[in-house]
């Protein structure tokens, strides 16, 4: 081989090493690069038992803007092509090929999400979990007490039992799922805070406890009066007074209340009716928050027995009726 031979030969091998440089270095910077810079996530699905190539065209038939053959090379470079997961899944703007690949490979699956809020009745709850369109519903068509027995519970209401907050989970999760989650949340604070409770309080059971934190609940939506309200109610109930509080009479109305309580309304007896019945109420009339249950728990040392809203959020607190009288006609009449 002439010496002009060799020469050529070595600059066509220092050529195709340089285009391959170049080549494994722009798909490098592929791999990091955003798939899409602006826009709104765009959902898609990986059904089970994928192969690069046919996540790759899944990819691509549900507008994600992905190059398939790149894609497929990124997947078998990586070691991952028995390892692409099945299921729900977005892809945000400004996320990579690398990210995208890493979502498939580890599962990082779209997360829809369900609020469900302090203060709502558990009917309210029940509508809120039927209309989200991201469960399985399974639940929808049962009763209150099918439902109670489905979850294993043998309680006769629902009320009360589940903690309200933000629950995340995988779209197509069944909705008895939130159920339990939301039981086990309360249940394990509830339990919590029972165990390291005062014994001078005035419940026989945690589920007492979860009454009055609903009562709390209701009656104000100011946080700082959570554990003084709850103080007057403790006071009363050691007194053995009636607790005689507006929320647990308008939940014992039920559809007859129409945003106004009228003297009959106070004295017609329901077994909610805390002006004609002593005691706590037979169940919670509301799905009480952190805040409500902390104050049930941890009440405020108080001699006051009774209080009146001022109009603004806040409440007067008294110790003697004639104290509270005055307020009222200060507050109200």
């Amino acid at each position: 081989m002439t010496g002009e031979k060799k020469r050529k030969i070595c600059i066509a091998a220092a050529l195709m090493a340089v285009i391959a440089a170049i080549v494994i270095l722009a798909f490098l910077c592929w791999t990091q690069l955003p798939v899409f810079d602006r826009g709104k996530p765009v959902p898609f699905e990986i059904a089970p038992g994928g192969t690069a190539r046919t996540v790759a065209n899944q990819l691509n038939g549900q507008n994600v803007p992905i190059s398939d053959t790149l894609f497929v090379l990124l997947v078998r470079l990586s070691g991952n092509s028995s390892g692409l997961r099945a299921g729900p899944y977005e892809l945000k703007a400004g996320e990579t090929p690398a990210r995208l690949l890493e979502k498939i490979t580890k599962g990082i699956f779209a997360m829809e999400s369900l609020t469900i809020i302090e203060g709502w009745k558990f009917h309210q709850m029940r509508q809120a979990i039927a209309k989200h369109p991201g469960l399985n519903h399974e639940t929808a068509d049962l009763s209150e007490r099918e439902l109670l027995k489905r979850l294993g519970l043998s309680h006769h209401a629902g009320e009360g039992l589940f903690f309200p907050d933000t629950y995340l989970f995988k779209k197509g999760t069944p909705d008895i799922l939130i159920y339990r989650l939301a039981h086990d949340a309360m249940m394990a604070r509830l339990n919590a805070y029972w165990d390291d409770r005062d014994p001078g309080l005035p419940y026989k059971n945690p589920y007492e406890a979860l009454i009055m934190a609903s009562i709390v609940e209701k009656e104000t939506a100011h946080p700082a009066d959570r554990d003084m309200i709850s103080g007057v109610f403790v006071n009363r109930l050691k007194a053995d007074m009636k607790l005689q509080t507006d929320p647990t009479v308008i939940y014992g109305m039920g559809k007859k209340y129409r945003g106004k309580i009228r003297r009959i309304d106070l004295r017609t007896d329901t077994p909610y009716n805390t002006y004609t019945r002593y005691g706590l109420p037979p169940t919670p009339i509301a799905l009480p928050g952190r805040e409500a249950l902390e104050a049930a728990f941890y009440p405020a040392e108080t001699d006051a027995l009774y209080f009146v809203a001022r109009g603004d959020g806040t409440s007067h607190f008294s110790r003697t009726l004639d104290e509270h009288n005055k307020a009222v006609d200060k507050y109200i009449r």
